[in-house]
């Protein structure tokens, strides 16, 4: 009884502590807390409140934090990097009751979404950890916080991994981890135990790994000082699939050092067939599947971008004595054997040696194939391949358990090829090959109706491993789809100058055709109807021998949807008659819509035939175009629209810039030329009316010639150049005429001219033009300021000029009230624009009887170093200079001096299309340094001009 009484009693009083201790100590631990996160974290963390408690994570004691967000390191302050529905710190309860310190042993984190980013240029968000910050908050209590940890916990994380500068995304949902070891030792031990319910990992965009499930147990020895990890004891299984891996990563001042190995030894290959996508795996269920599988590979080297060395991989898969049959098949496909080796050196590509030394499988009777290839290289690449087969398809589809799709038909195929493919040396390997369907028969899930009657006969031969004895025949390809027949039939020779015959009938209806096979692409509706005969070699259309060619016949199209990678929203093909007539492929009818603009278009493409032939083949021709509406702004790379198949540059551009729209991307395979009638163009807001006259698109850069529209009631002349450098940059260079334009209007109506010339507020009345700019457009395709060089003339035809604060100034303090009102009708302004400075060349003007003239540099913001001079009675001979200085808002000025003080120009590189330095005011210097300065910036300024004029005339 006496032994029960003290337990009770011990078992109360331990109860109670753990009712106390938290209690006692909240003040403490919560200080605490605070004290460490801003010491050690530079991203904004919030957090609802604290808990100190034993029940949570029991035996431990915790400090618990509720609904943690912590944001991400600069640029990304204003992501969420993590949210968690706790975090939790283990407390040593010894050094907390006895020496009145926070020792952190374990960490626990519940319920979390972490989103780890890296952008384009490789900056990343999870930086937020400040080991050593140049200034702290001052720890008060006189005790400090160590961290000392031996348990890290995870319970179900989602964590989506997204390194755009890699193209790799990892997306693990599900994810539970137990680390144990003295982390906090020079060299410790990590034990892992690690689940993933999904995981997706995906490279290039290309799915590897979709929705698998994933256990691990690691034993990791890591080596702090030396930044080593050691794979002492490593498990994986991937679904059903088994991997054991071992080797050593080690950490580098410029990288990595790399020495991995990995097997999957004698397992079957329906573990093997466990990691493939999801929508194969209900197949696999219902299938039986046997065989051996091994799976070995290696990853050995360094990594380092700096040294531009990369490790080497090799992988090799063994597959034996495999047998995969469904219930209905009436024999299984038998005797599968698969022997693959690949070796990737320093992870280039071009050195990418694949080697199937063996793949066999038959279904019975004569049912057989095999399949042998070696290469080597990829531009050059040697090659070594026998294949060879004759497969019932009916049977094979059986055999397999297919559900989704249907096949009939006899295959058969013999190619035996050996040599070197280079299509830059024209090389091709020796070759003999043939492949056959007869009465094949295709269905799939996606569409009721299938594409049946499909016969096939191909050849291809090469006598010497040149493209000039590359033949290749199709005689014929045909099949029936939704009641049309479709013909090809095609003879190519020699493609060193490809001699070519071609004939193709038939009519197709390109959207069903897309849903037969599911695919997302160029076209998903409308129909082709064609009926063309082609005959001629390569050589006749590039050396003028346009009489040899014999190309005729029709192709049409209607309701066609379009896609392609750099714009945001599909075209649509209303109407297509095309005629093809030798060299020249006649629109004879065109009308196209993109979102709310439309095409008309009539004239002829020419070589089309060579465009398809050629390696990087450029389109040529000549238009007309009509068009009621184009909005250039619904062309902008990073505008929202329909289009899902974007290109990578794009798509990454946009989730880093979510509220840019980009520029618009120029195709670089366009050699076009446009008569452009269009009635109305809208561009930022701005509506450009009755626009007339010659537009080209040359090697991804659009020219416009003596190109006149109406733009707030002026017509405006144009000479210009425009392209584009990525999908958030371009450059531009444009020359413009304009009479009558109406000043206030003007600025009233176009930012531009707002931001470029800030004292027209101040004038009234009608100006000519003739100016020429070069420059960079920025990510919302506004002109970057900076960027701009050039100059011109404005001429103030007839114009009032009232309250200019420059003038004013002087007025003010000469008593002469006719400066706010200056007679500056018929003047002429000169001026040259460069690093976000105008410089001003000297123009007379009159006030009342005085003969003042301007000189000097502003800047776009508003800086001033201007000299006035006021000429005096009887003829301005005598003259009193004036040095105004200030900003354009806040002008100051000195009466006898010609030295104002002068403005360091602004810096931009061009190549990023950043701003280093914007102008500011120099220091000051003497009359003479400052006037040597201004004639530097000056001559600098005017060359810029002749630069625009050239690149003009380039086009």
């Amino acid at each position: 009884m006496k032994t029960l009484k003290w337990l009770g009693i011990l078992i109360v009083s331990v109860l109670l502590l753990m009712f106390l201790i938290p209690l006692l100590f909240p003040g403490t631990i919560s200080d605490q807390v605070k004290i460490f996160a801003n010491k050690h974290l530079a991203g904004k963390l919030d957090y609802k409140k604290t808990h100190l408690t034993f029940f949570r994570h029991f035996p431990s004691l915790t400090v618990s934090i509720d609904d943690l967000v912590l944001r991400g390191s600069k640029p990304f302050q204003n992501d969420t990097l993590l949210a968690a529905k706790e975090v939790a710190a283990g407390i040593n309860l010894k050094s907390l009751i006895f020496d009145g310190e926070v020792n952190i042993n374990e960490i626990y984190v519940v319920d979390a979404n972490a989103n780890v980013f890296v952008n384009s240029k490789g900056q990343a968000n999870y930086n937020v950890y400040v080991s050593k910050p140049s200034k702290t908050p001052k720890d008060t209590t006189g005790k400090g916080t160590s961290i000392k940890i031996d348990l890290i916990k995870f319970s179900n994380w989602n964590i989506k991994y997204n390194d755009h500068s890699a193209n790799i995304l990892v997306n693990a949902k599900g994810l539970d981890y137990t680390g144990k070891g003295g982390l906090s030792e020079d060299i410790f031990d990590l034990k892992t135990d690690l689940e993933i319910q999904k995981l997706d990992f995906s490279l290039n965009r290309v799915n590897y790994a979709q929705q698998k499930y994933l256990r691990a147990d690691l034993i990791t020895r890591i080596n702090t000082n030396a930044l080593t990890l050691v794979l002492r004891k490593n498990e994986l299984r991937i679904n059903e699939l088994p991997l054991k891996f071992n080797g050593s990563v080690s950490v580098l001042k410029d990288g990595y050092d790399l020495d991995i190995n990995a097997a999957s030894e004698k397992t079957t290959i329906h573990d093997m067939i466990s990691v493939l996508p999801p929508q194969y795996l209900n197949w696999a269920k219902d299938t039986k599947i046997e065989g051996k599988s091994d799976l070995f590979f290696t990853l050995k080297g360094s990594f380092s971008e700096a040294r531009k060395v990369k490790p080497k991989l090799t992988v090799r898969l063994l597959v034996s004595d495999g047998l995969i049959s469904s219930n209905k098949a009436p024999v299984p496909l038998n005797n599968l054997n698969v022997d693959l080796n690949v070796d990737l050196p320093s992870l280039d590509v071009e050195q990418l040696g694949i080697d199937l030394k063996k793949l066999n499988f038959d279904l019975g009777g004569k049912n057989t194939f095999h399949a042998r290839i070696k290469s080597k290289g990829l531009k050059e690449m040697n090659v070594s391949a026998d294949i060879k087969g004759a497969i019932d398809l009916a049977v094979l589809d059986q055999s397999l358990g297919l559900k989704d799709l249907e096949l009939r038909g006899l295959l058969d195929a013999d190619v035996k090829a050996n040599g070197i493919f280079n299509i830059d040396k024209k090389l091709f390997p020796k070759t003999n090959g043939y492949l056959g369907l007869k009465n094949g028969w295709l269905k799939t899930a996606y569409y009721p109706n299938p594409i049946k009657n499909i016969n096939l006969s191909a050849s291809i031969t090469n006598t010497d491993g040149t493209f000039q004895s590359l033949n290749v025949k199709l005689n014929p390809f045909k099949f029936d789809f939704e009641g049309n027949p479709v013909f090809i039939n095609a003879s190519l020779q020699n493609f060193e100058d490809l001699l070519y015959n071609i004939r193709a009938k038939g009519v197709l209806n390109v959207g069903k055709i897309y849903q037969v096979f599911a695919t997302k692409g160029l076209d998903v509706s409308g129909i082709v109807s064609a009926d063309l005969s082609l005959n001629g070699r390569e050589s006749y259309a590039t050396t003028g021998q346009y009489n040899k060619l014999d190309n005729k016949g029709t192709l049409v199209l209607k309701n066609i949807k379009a896609n392609t990678d750099f714009l945001p929203k599909a075209f649509y093909l209303k109407e297509g008659n095309f005629e093809f007539e030798n060299e020249k492929m006649w629109f004879r009818k065109f009308y196209a819509t993109y979102g709310k603009s439309d095409f008309s278009l009539n004239g002829h493409l020419l070589n089309t035939i060579n465009y398809f032939l050629e390696r990087n083949g450029t389109l040529h021709g000549n238009f007309a175009m009509n068009s009621n509406y184009i909005l250039i702004d619904e062309f902008m790379a990073l505008k929202s629209g329909d289009n899902k198949n974007k290109s990578v540059q794009v798509e990454y551009a946009k989730v880093e810039n979510p509220k840019s729209s980009g520029v618009v991307i120029v195709p670089k395979n366009l050699d076009v030329s446009l008569d452009v009638n269009a009635k109305k163009i809208g561009f930022k807001g701005m509506d450009i009316n009755e626009l007339r006259g010659s537009a080209s698109l040359n090697k991804g850069q659009i020219y416009l010639k003596k190109t006149s529209f109406n733009i707030i009631g002026s017509r405006m002349t144009i000479d210009a150049r425009y392209q584009n450098e990525s999908p958030l940059t371009a450059n531009f260079d444009l020359g413009l005429k304009v009479l009558d334009f109406d000043v206030q209007r003007a600025y009233k109506e176009i930012d531009m001219v707002k931001e470029l010339a800030t004292s027209a507020k101040d004038v009234n009345g009608i100006v000519s033009i003739d100016y020429k700019l070069k420059g960079d457009f920025d990510q919302n395709m506004n002109p970057i300021y900076p960027s701009l060089e050039g100059g011109g003339v404005v001429n103030l035809r007839d114009v009032e000029v009232k309250n200019l604060k420059m003038l004013s100034v002087i007025g003010d303090n000469v008593g002469a009230d006719a400066f706010n009102n200056p007679d500056m009708k018929g003047v002429n302004i000169k001026t040259h624009i460069k690093n976000n400075l105008i410089h001003v060349e000297e123009f007379k003007f009159k006030v009342s009887v005085l003969r003042p003239s301007i000189s000097g540099t502003t800047s776009f913001n508003g800086l001033l170093d201007i000299l006035v001079k006021v000429g005096l009675p009887p003829a301005g001979w005598i003259s009193i200079p004036v040095a105004v200085i200030g900003t354009a808002e806040k002008p100051k000025i000195k009466f006898f001096s010609r030295t104002g003080q002068g403005i360091l120009t602004a810096i931009y590189n061009r190549k990023i299309n950043k701003v280093i330095r914007e102008e500011k005011r120099d220091e000051q210097k003497s009359g003479g340094e400052q006037r040597k300065e201004k004639r530097t910036q000056e001559k600098k300024a005017k060359e810029a001009e002749n630069n625009v004029n050239r690149n003009l005339q380039k086009g």
